[in-house]
């Protein structure tokens, strides 16, 4: 939780999720989609019924992922 914000409240239907993976995918891979200010969804394409994990920028940054990379905006 950052700045008083429930990730896992925002709502994330409609939410447009882009493969976020590092190399040539073929099986599927992990997605991201952004999901409000300084907040991020991310989802295993291999699993669509689980429900994707949230993250603050500040998170994927010290896990090393830039939504940029991706096509995203920060």
């Amino acid at each position: 939780m950052q700045n008083g914000t429930d990730l896992y409240a925002l709502h994330i239907d409609g939410a447009s999720f882009v493969k976020a993976c590092g190399g040539p995918c073929t099986e599927g891979c992990v997605t991201l989609a952004r999901i409000g200010d300084d907040s991020w969804a991310l989802s295993d394409s291999k699993r669509p019924d689980a429900q994707p994990l949230r993250f603050t920028t500040e998170e994927l940054d010290a896990a090393g992922i830039d939504p940029a990379r991706f096509g995203l905006n920060v």
